[in-house]
């Protein structure tokens, strides 16, 4: 039986109110993210459906690794999340899993995937630096000038953009983004654009100087697409963190995981998902994780979905 998922939301000074057009009651006019896989102790999602009724994702985790193929890791290892982008996000960065261990609790690193949900005319996200070393970026800092030393990419709805721990990064104004990422809630901001916020978020500097990547490039996202059984199928990113896929589905598709455990999100259409003989709703901004006892699972319906798993 596939694990449904009780979606939590976070309120930030950037977000907005486009996160109601998946089927959600937000908070406020100023919701920035809904986490709608995760275990993370920062938003713990509670089962909805079976007999995990009530528990939360990471209490199941730790008590029934036999759903998830006794995967050999103590936490939860990823994070799905969907990102309303009002106003641009503070420029920041994530520390790889090396850091985050020795100086972050022995937490897990950031690396993550992005797909454009969204954007408005022009939008655009941060991506990298045209600076060279840690020396250069710290005299930016000081003298109000890294604005002027990021690469900024324009966006467009239905693009992929890879972004590896230690890449300065932001989501820009105007964007819906669709997130899947290593379980971690680790940001050190080098700008916040002199916001006043009303949270205990900070900017932190001197780690986020010792973590960044003066990449020449950063890694370009490719989608290798097939048609499988009349679906299309675009793999995005596959690299040691995770697997991203993305399914336009249109019909009956007979879905084989491909891992012990995957993670689904519906971002557009409806139908239903049968899995050893019981039919499961989908609707848009449907969240759910097929486990190790999930065997036969079939797919009906329009809809479009993004897969991930290890």
């Amino acid at each position: 039986m596939p694990l449904f998922l009780k979606p939590i939301f976070h309120e930030k000074v950037w977000g907005g109110n486009q996160l109601r057009q998946f089927n959600y009651e937000i908070p406020s006019e100023h919701t920035g993210e809904c986490w709608g896989i995760s275990a993370h102790p920062n938003g713990r999602n509670v089962i909805l459906n079976g007999p995990y009724a009530g528990q939360t994702l990471d209490q199941v985790w730790k008590d029934h690794r036999e759903l998830f193929g006794e995967f050999p890791s103590k936490d939860f290892p990823l994070l799905c999340k969907i990102v309303d982008a009002k106003a641009p996000l503070s420029i920041h960065v994530h520390p790889d899993d090396a850091y985050a261990y020795e100086f972050e609790n022995g937490q897990y690193g950031k690396s993550e995937c992005w797909y454009i949900i969204d954007a408005e005319e022009d939008a655009e996200i941060i991506l990298g630096t045209t600076l060279e070393t840690k020396e250069e970026l710290q005299r930016a800092i000081e003298s109000n000038t890294l604005l002027d030393n990021l690469r900024k990419v324009k966006v467009k709805p239905g693009e992929f953009y890879f972004i590896p721990a230690g890449t300065i990064h932001s989501i820009g104004a105007g964007i819906t983004a669709y997130e899947t990422m290593q379980s971690s809630d680790i940001s050190y901001r080098l700008y916040d654009y002199n916001r006043n916020r009303d949270d205990d978020t900070q900017l932190e500097i001197q780690k986020a100087l010792d973590v960044t990547q003066f990449l020449a490039e950063i890694p370009s996202v490719i989608p290798e697409n097939e048609i499988i059984e009349n679906h299309k199928c675009s793999h995005i990113v596959s690299n040691d963190f995770f697997t991203m896929v993305k399914w336009e589905v249109s019909g009956t598709l007979n879905y084989m995981k491909p891992r012990e455990f995957c993670l689904v999100s519906v971002l557009e259409g409806e139908g239903n998902i049968i899995t050893d003989g019981e039919i499961f709703k989908l609707e848009k901004g449907s969240n759910f994780i097929l486990t190790s006892e999930d065997l036969d699972s079939v797919f009906e319906g329009n809809f479009t979905l993004i897969i991930s798993y290890i």
